[in-house]
């Protein structure tokens, strides 16, 4: 049952996406905020696609941090991003340069102001990522960092990289952990998969601002690996073996 319902929703999000993305094409001529917006819209479009379609819903803990800060969330599916546009309003989402080439999505992730960075750029790459992070956040808006720089699985060891202590040292802000299971639930081969249950996503006590580079990285990643843990456990005992078929 499992397989059909997410064959079904990825019909459904295939014509969404590209209904909106047709639809809104104006939009792209106009101030970041109106692309902003078009990823607000999408999201929750996808999440009720989600919800009726597959069975998956979600669930947030903890305050959700308002505009202005550093928030490094880990990264396990497809599910984390739109997330982001949902939850935090209009971030400015740090993520690979490649994004920007892909028809429709790359535009309006480009209008939207997100910050690209090319992970074969080395140190002048992080200086760009810090200036482009500076700007975005005198115009008041969050930065969004995925602290590995790519997805990973559940139970997959921790690499974090030096990206989000740039950030933390350049911006002086305090920085917000998020910690997540939905690798669990969106997965299989190119996240086709969709289990029914409910992703939890989590916004932990907020690191202040000022630490040093190393106890800030190893601060920030036993709270995020830690709570990453706890929710993976919590959601394995909600699948209990479901049978996915």
């Amino acid at each position: 049952m499992t397989l059909i319902r997410s064959a079904l929703f990825f019909v459904y999000f295939a014509l969404v996406s590209a209904a909106m993305a047709i639809l809104f094409v104006p939009l792209l001529a106009g101030p970041a905020s109106w692309s902003a917006w078009v990823g607000r819209i999408w999201s929750h479009a996808v999440f009720f696609g989600l919800r009726a379609i597959a069975g998956l819903g979600y669930e947030v803990r903890g305050p959700i941090p308002p505009p202005g800060r550093l928030v490094a969330i880990k990264h396990m599916s497809m599910w984390d991003t739109m997330a982001i546009h949902t939850l935090l309003g209009n971030p400015a989402i740090v993520l690979k340069r490649q994004l920007l080439f892909v028809p429709f999505y790359g535009w309006y992730l480009y209008r939207a102001g997100m910050i690209p960075i090319s992970r074969e750029g080395g140190a002048q790459a992080l200086r760009r990522m810090t200036e482009m992070a500076r700007q975005r956040f005198a115009d008041g808006r969050s930065i969004v960092i995925f602290p590995e720089g790519t997805r990973k699985k559940a139970h997959a060891p921790p690499d974090y990289k030096p990206g989000v202590a740039a950030l933390y040292g350049q911006l002086d802000v305090p920085c917000v952990p998020v910690a997540l299971n939905s690798g669990l639930f969106w997965t299989g081969p190119v996240g086709f998969l969709k289990k029914p249950g409910r992703v939890v996503v989590e916004f932990l006590e907020p690191i202040p601002a000022g630490m040093q580079r190393r106890p800030f990285m190893q601060l920030l990643e036993s709270r995020i690996e830690t709570a990453t843990t706890a929710l993976v456990a919590e959601g394995e005992a909600l699948l209990g073996g479901r049978n996915i078929a």
